[in-house]
């Protein structure tokens, strides 16, 4: 708790330290996290047969193809008759690709058909949905889709909340044991400093170890109740990603084992120097002791850490889409900047709010950070430019998508926060050493001397003596910051620090809405594959001229196709003569022929509903592509004429 008795400043200034740091903290995780909805990665681009087609007959196997690599389980494809009764063999083949098919049995009547998919794509993220397709002629269907989306729910909340406890933890710890071996040694014995370390180290753990037994249900039935289906585990384990985080708790294991050499031993090593100072032979051996222990802890450290940043790396996206190759290795130096630069930003902010007088952080320790996090904003820029190449894919992407539109507010507030952390730089290049520790703890020490209350012996007055022992420590921790804050130049570091935090937090959240949108590359990929079946909006109509030779044999027949989309349409058809007037005519035929797939010709005879008006309900289009429609207008009893035009239907 703070002081009553505080400067009013101070105590404002810990208020916004405290939630600027667990605003910070809430959002971290979101920068690196690629925790987005299953459809923002891998997106059905096409199928065999195609949604809402209508085959002539029974095909042998339906086929779905992804924008990427997806796995499968048993069942990840199921084939649905009218009835909601499975027709597939059950067990989902990878003919080719990223097309994957399941296998129909013989003999399966007309109607329409239910094809239903949950899958994983390359990334580690659950993708599901489902469409139709008839036999023969559309039916009614007894088939009810969830639309719950997969990877939602209660279980996906769970999920995602574990994601970004995760990144921030592994920003804490691999960022602040960076920031003391790199900037600031003495922080090892810092308690504040500790007690940030450790929670890193807590807070990925425990968000690894629920990761692990929310996988199953999470990229499955989405059930509270399967988290701790051991079954489930064992699948998971088998994954990509079930792999990635056991590898990941290993790397922990060894992590603990470097907190707990980097606060015991090296700690103790730091004091004994300190006390050996006065002698030189001791001192010398002393300090290169100091330095083997550093270097070593350095090594083994940088190991690990570049370990867990691979855990993310071989699972996520860089392990999916174009040039894994390189990607990975990307991706892992662009999760060590990010962690280098917020993880040391959020031990600075300790240090310069939490730690004690007498432990307080030096002018040249700041500076050391200073570069650090230059280098690692360099870092992050090269290695963001790669990213956003391979996700967004071309330059209309950048206007054309909502990723890429995202993506330049990203690089806006990027600019921005470069910009400030240059005034930073300038200001920590302003900044005047403080005293040395010693002194600095001699002055705590006496001033706390001159301060303390005696109480008189045998007073018996236990609760009196506590009330003035809380007074005393009041007293003496207002002191304490007092002395901490003499440097005017620490305080405008401070204001820096925390308006650069400030930045951060809004990029951060900025990227939290960049992660969970579908990247440009995959989005513009998935309209391309597409293009070919989308749908037409609004009906198509012909007009075409026919002369069937007889006296009274010509005019023009208008042909209207409506929705002019693959499956059911209502087709009109007005038969005038060249006056513009009706042309009562004996008959009208009409045939459907794509000849780029050797299907038809499809006949359809229109009813007569009007002198020279025909109609038909629920024409079938089996397939999107360029058909050539030929309509057959007979005037008498021999004198008739066919005429074709094409057209683009689907």
């Amino acid at each position: 708790m703070t002081p009553t008795n505080a400067p009013r400043g101070a105590t404002q200034g810990v208020a916004r330290a405290r939630t600027l740091l667990l605003l910070f903290l809430a959002v971290t995780g979101a920068l690196l996290a690629g925790a987005a909805p299953a459809s923002a990665h891998a997106a059905l681009t096409g199928s065999n047969p195609t949604q809402g087609s209508v085959a002539d007959k029974a095909p042998t196997q339906v086929s779905l193809t992804f924008s990427e690599q997806v796995a499968l389980s048993d069942g990840a494809l199921q084939v649905l008759d009218p009835k909601g009764e499975r027709v597939d063999t059950g067990k989902a083949t990878n003919p080719s690709g990223t097309t994957y098919a399941v296998k129909l049995h013989a003999g399966l009547p007309d109607g329409t058909f239910t094809v239903t998919y949950q899958v994983v794509s390359a990334d580690s993220h659950p993708v599901s949905g489902a469409f139709t397709f008839s036999i023969g002629a559309p039916s009614q269907t007894t088939v009810a889709v969830s639309d719950k989306e997969v990877g939602g729910g209660i279980v996906g909340a769970l999920y995602e909340a574990g994601r970004y406890i995760s990144y921030a933890g592994f920003i804490l710890l691999v960022g602040g044991a960076a920031f003391i071996l790199a900037c600031w040694q003495r922080g090892a014995g810092v308690r504040p400093v500790q007690r940030l370390v450790v929670s890193g180290w807590l807070a990925l753990t425990g968000a690894t170890l629920a990761l692990l037994l929310l996988r199953g249900s999470y990229v499955g039935s989405g059930k509270v109740s399967d988290i701790f289906d051991l079954a489930l585990l064992g699948q998971v384990l088998q994954t990509k990603a079930g792999a990635a985080l056991v590898s990941r708790l290993l790397l922990l294991a060894a992590g603990a084992l470097f907190i707990a050499v980097l606060f015991g031993a090296y700690v103790k090593r730091d004091e004994d120097s300190a006390a050996d100072a006065d002698r030189e032979a001791d001192a010398e051996d002393a300090a290169a002791a100091n330095r083997d222990l550093t270097f070593g802890l350095a090594v083994g450290g940088a190991v690990v850490a570049a370990g867990l940043a691979a855990t993310w790396a071989m699972a996520e996206h860089a392990s999916a889409g174009i040039q894994t190759g390189i990607a990975m290795p990307v991706d892992v130096l662009h999760l060590l900047a990010v962690a280098l630069w917020l993880g040391g930003l959020s031990t600075l902010l300790v240090a310069l709010f939490r730690a004690p007088a007498d432990a307080q952080i030096e002018a040249a320790a700041v500076r050391r950070f200073s570069r650090v996090a230059f280098g690692s904003v360099i870092a992050l820029v090269a290695t963001g430019i790669y990213q956003s190449w391979r996700q967004v894919g071309s330059w209309s992407a950048f206007t054309d998508t909502t990723y890429g539109q995202l993506l330049l507010v990203k690089i806006g507030l990027v600019t921005v926060l470069v910009g400030i952390a240059w005034i930073s730089r300038r200001w920590t290049g302003q900044l005047s050493e403080l005293p040395a520790p010693e002194a600095v703890a001699a002055a705590v020490v006496g001033q706390r001397a001159k301060t303390r209350t005696k109480v008189p012996a045998g007073s018996g007055d236990t609760r009196r003596a506590a009330q003035l022992a809380r007074q005393e420590a009041a007293v003496a921790t207002t002191r304490d910051k007092r002395l901490r804050d003499a440097d005017p130049l620490r305080s405008g570091l401070r204001r820096s620090v925390l308006v650069e935090t400030g930045v951060a937090v809004v990029l951060l959240a900025v990227t939290t809405v960049l992660t969970s949108t579908e990247p440009g590359r995959t989005e513009e990929e998935a309209k391309a594959a597409t293009s070919a079946t989308s749908q037409q909006a609004g009906p198509l109509s012909l007009k075409i001229p026919f002369d069937t030779g007889a006296e009274d044999g010509k005019g023009t027949v208008e042909v209207t196709l409506d929705p002019a989309r693959v499956g059911g349409n209502e087709m009109h058809v007005f038969v005038v003569r060249p006056n513009g007037k009706a042309f009562d005519v004996p008959e009208v035929k009409i045939a459907f022929t794509l000849e780029s797939k050797n299907i038809g010709p499809l006949p359809v005879t229109p009813d007569r509903v009007a002198t020279g008006h025909w109609t038909a309900s629920g024409v079938q289009i089996p397939m999107a592509g360029d058909w050539k429609i030929a309509v057959t207008v007979r005037t008498s009893d021999i004198d008739q004429a066919t005429v074709d035009k094409n057209a683009k239907i689907g």
